[in-house]
């Protein structure tokens, strides 16, 4: 997907910038070109002013994505979700952060998700970011413990996929 978005933003670099700042963040687009978030709006000059260009690329942005059948669909459906990693501990939550060696290897959240399970270790939540839209692609893993036993962390590491794990 994001390689067919380069191609079509690859005349404009700054509504290219506008565009993955707005699929990293989960912002959508509603009917009238505004960007959203879960359907409040946010002003473009927001989001200009948070990637370092004018609002009115914003806006344009917004429109050539309601101009193209397939983004648009996309954009008027995108959700963000929470991510409870910044508030783990103080929800007595643990976060495990996974690295892996090559993002787009088959199995990776699977190999993850056993270590906890075979350790009964229950899952609040857990995310990937996007190997296409992220510099440095991770697997983060909220439990519902306060406290990690050191042998999850040795098994994680141990996984062949793992290229660093912080705990």
């Amino acid at each position: 997907m994001w390689a067919d978005i380069s191609r079509e933003f690859a005349d404009s670099p700054s509504q290219n910038r506008v565009i993955r700042f707005l699929l990293e963040n989960g912002f959508g687009i509603n009917e009238e070109g505004r960007i959203v978030c879960n359907g409040i709006e946010i002003p473009a000059t927001h989001i200009g002013r948070a990637i370092e260009t004018d609002r009115r690329v914003v806006d344009a942005t917004a429109r050539r994505i309601l101009d193209n059948p397939a983004l648009r669909e996309i954009f008027l459906r995108m959700r963000a979700a929470p991510d409870l990693s910044r508030v783990a501990e103080a929800l007595g939550l643990s976060v495990i952060t996974l690295y892996p060696k090559d993002a787009h290897q088959k199995g990776i959240v699977g190999a993850a998700v056993a270590v906890l399970v075979d350790h009964d270790l229950p899952i609040r939540q857990i995310f990937v970011t996007d190997p296409y839209l992220a510099e440095e692609p991770k697997l983060v893993m909220i439990v519902d413990t306060p406290g990690v036993p050191a042998s999850v962390y040795e098994h994680l590491r141990a996984l062949p996929q793992v290229k660093r794990l912080i705990i």
